[in-house]
């Protein structure tokens, strides 16, 4: 998602120093879209005053913010940087710490939308932190985004988007185990969506991701492996705040399932597979 959110930012006339795990990918933006290429996260605080990242987990987070050549090394006071990863938000709080001593502000800020919403510039951003350095940098966030939120102190953005994580992840099992129900019963798919549809149980995540899931296309939007390290999150959020969470527990167990059969890097609809091996049916398009 990094990558069409820092063309989104370049393409609006902003400079835009580009680093990422993949090297190619921000010599790749910085070529195309006249970007300036940077080999570590050092040399991005060197150059930007407000610094967005995106990465897979709270580890890499830490590592881009705080670690051996990461912006805290040459960023200077007043930085603001925001991060859009999606990681623990207690993890992030002693970042925001650890930046808040050397003068460096920092949002938690994790966004929704997918890849499609990272690419037409329509996320919906979820806000932790100082509500006056969000209001400094969100006409940056305009560009990448439509819809935002600010939930509040540090972490806070971050059990927003858990929250919604959660609703998600059951959601799609609860479909998982519909669909399949259905069409081993010998409902036509199909029909069984359109019912779906004008009925209570209509969902727009349903029918965004039922279309891929009957074409038997998983082309990663949103990975499995990063959904059920996400669920993950949710279940120690959970149990940091004396929170049962029962349902999740158990689509974490059946996104593992799905994982150890080698669908880690499929989209995260993928994980009907699981339920279609145990039930000997494919849910597909007649």
């Amino acid at each position: 998602m990094g990558y069409p959110m820092a063309r989104n930012l370049l393409r609006a006339g902003h400079q835009v120093a580009l680093w990422s795990h993949t090297e190619a990918k921000a010599k790749e933006l910085a070529q195309t879209e006249k970007g300036v290429f940077c080999e570590t996260p050092a040399k991005v605080g060197a150059f930007a005053d407000c610094i967005f990242l995106i990465v897979g987990d709270t580890e890499m987070s830490r590592q881009a913010i705080l670690g051996k050549d990461g912006i805290a090394e040459t960023a200077k006071p007043g930085t603001v940087i925001v991060d859009a990863s999606t990681i623990s938000p207690d993890e992030s709080r002693k970042i925001a710490e650890a930046l808040k001593a050397r003068g460096i502000k920092y949002l938690d800020a994790p966004c929704t939308g997918s890849t499609p919403g990272a690419n037409a510039g329509t996320l919906t951003f979820m806000v932790g932190g100082d509500n006056q350095v969000y209001e400094q940098v969100k006409p940056y966030m305009e560009v990448m985004g439509k819809r935002f939120y600010y939930c509040g102190g540090s972490g806070m953005g971050l059990h927003a988007k858990l929250s919604q994580n959660l609703v998600l992840s059951n959601i799609i099992q609860a479909f998982n185990e519909a669909i399949v129900l259905s069409t081993k019963a010998g409902v036509e798919p199909q029909l069984m969506l359109d019912i779906l549809a004008n009925s209570a149980a209509k969902c727009g995540l349903i029918e965004f991701k039922a279309p891929y899931v009957l074409n038997r296309d998983f082309t990663p939007q949103f990975s499995l492996k990063w959904m059920h390290k996400d669920v993950g999150l949710i279940l120690d959020s959970g149990k940091e705040l004396n929170v049962p969470l029962p349902l999740t527990s158990l689509t974490r167990q059946l996104f593992q399932a799905a994982i150890s059969k080698g669908q880690g890097e499929e989209d995260f609809c993928s994980s009907i597979k699981v339920l279609e091996g145990f039930a000997g049916v494919e849910v597909k398009r007649s």
